[in-house]
């Protein structure tokens, strides 16, 4: 790769209309499987708040509720991708999901009918297993199911509804809690599930070659030293753990408690909005374009995050706040949908899950260190203080893969 190229414009718009993935029957049934679980799973968080609130006025309560699901996810995932590169996706996913759509519906009936709260629990726990399964696969089908300069264009449609289902399915949520209660979003979510297995019945992907002798262990191994030997993947893997770390802590716990005194509630809510429809519309851009060095945009893109969390410690208004979410959600669309494209055309379809299965226990493992860790930082050092420090080191931490030669050359396409 000559300089010249590296400085020429990353990304062009396509002249000739990009490949459609929904020509492909298996991808356009997996799509509308994979949007009927997105827009229930997007009233999840919404629902179940106000269920458990509505129950107990103990706020701990939701956090044991949502430990619960978390903590089998990341410490299955390994395993889950293992098995996603071992057994057909489709198969996989079809039995997740199934998995997934009865377990919210005893959610659903726990809340609705009144029932003990230590019920939801169990639930949390079979619901996180099932999210270890379903990740890795969902990480690797999408090149089974359409061709390679498919790929960003059908990353970009699965990205365009999961945020238009982060834009209306809280508020659906919110207006079904207060009429009807929370336990109706989380039977939306059931049913969600429940079509989605529908809908992967439909989907029939070739059998796995046969005769394999090696264990399960071994497989796993030999996903972690291909991830090892690819500088490429473990050095962002590496950027996004520390990027959740402060991102997910600075954000979500301590930023709240900053704009209590700033812009209060509505301006908060009017900062996350705006970042939904920042991620909405930019992943609907991103069918339109192809881009040629894909993980100097996405890093370039990343980096816009730190922005939101400079201005929140420096108490600005709505106005500049929801600006610069906007842009931060538009830059995480663009970093996402181009991170998955250049996984699934660089890595082979056989290895592909247990890859990014490292990749996602990679960055999800150091979350809730940061999200216990950066309250008494803010005791300590201040809040405001802690938040614009936390923006900048962000902002900059994005910008190191791209020191890495194999960062910069990255191509989507296969063995590039």
């Amino acid at each position: 790769m000559t300089d010249a190229d590296l400085d020429s414009a990353a990304v062009t718009a396509q002249r000739a209309k990009p490949p459609n993935p929904l020509r492909d029957r298996p991808f356009r049934w997996f799509f509308v499987g994979r949007a009927a679980s997105l827009f229930g799973g997007s009233m999840t968080s919404v629902a179940l708040a106000f269920a458990v609130l509505q129950r107990t006025s103990d706020p701990r309560w939701l956090g044991y509720v949502v430990a619960a699901q978390m903590t089998p996810m990341i410490a299955l995932l390994i395993l889950g991708g293992g098995l996603a590169d071992r057994y057909r996706r489709d198969r996989l996913l079809r039995l997740a999901n199934l998995s997934a759509g009865v377990t919210q519906a005893f959610v659903a009936f726990v809340v609705l009918s009144g029932a003990n709260l230590w019920l939801l629990l169990p639930a949390s726990v079979l619901n996180g297993v099932a999210d270890a399964f379903t990740t890795p696969a969902l990480r690797g089908i999408v090149p089974e199911l359409v061709a390679p300069e498919a790929i960003q264009r059908a990353n970009s449609m699965l990205a365009s509804t999961r945020n238009a289902a982060k834009v209306l399915g809280p508020s659906l949520a919110g207006v079904l809690a207060a009429g009807i209660g929370g336990g109706w979003g989380i039977a939306c979510d059931a049913a969600g599930f429940l079509v989605s297995a529908a809908c992967l019945t439909q989907v029939r992907l070739p059998a796995r070659p046969s005769g394999t002798s090696r264990r399960l262990p071994a497989e796993l191994r030999e996903g972690w030293q291909y991830f090892r030997k690819l500088p490429w993947v473990w050095s962002l893997t590496a950027t996004f753990a520390v990027f959740n770390l402060i991102q997910v802590g600075s954000w979500q716990v301590l930023g709240p408690s900053i704009v209590k005194h700033t812009t209060g509630a509505a301006g908060w809510g009017a900062a996350n909005s705006a970042k939904a429809v920042g991620l909405l519309l930019l992943s609907l851009v991103m069918l339109r374009l192809t881009v040629r060095r894909p993980l100097v945009v996405a890093m370039a893109a990343a980096a816009l995050s730190g922005l939101p969390l400079v201005l929140l410690g420096l108490h600005a208004g709505v106005v500049p706040l929801a600006a610069a979410t906007f842009t931060a959600g538009a830059g995480s669309a663009v970093c996402g949908i181009l991170w998955d494209s250049t996984l699934q055309t660089g890595i082979p379809k056989e290895l592909i899950s247990r890859v990014t299965a490292y990749d996602d226990f990679g960055a999800y493992i150091a979350i809730p260190v940061g999200q216990l860790s950066v309250i008494p930082l803010a005791t300590a050092f201040g809040a405001g203080r802690v938040a614009v420090v936390g923006g900048i080191t962000l902002t900059v931490l994005t910008l190191l893969p791209l020191l890495v030669p194999s960062v910069r050359g990255r191509q989507l396409a296969p063995g590039s």
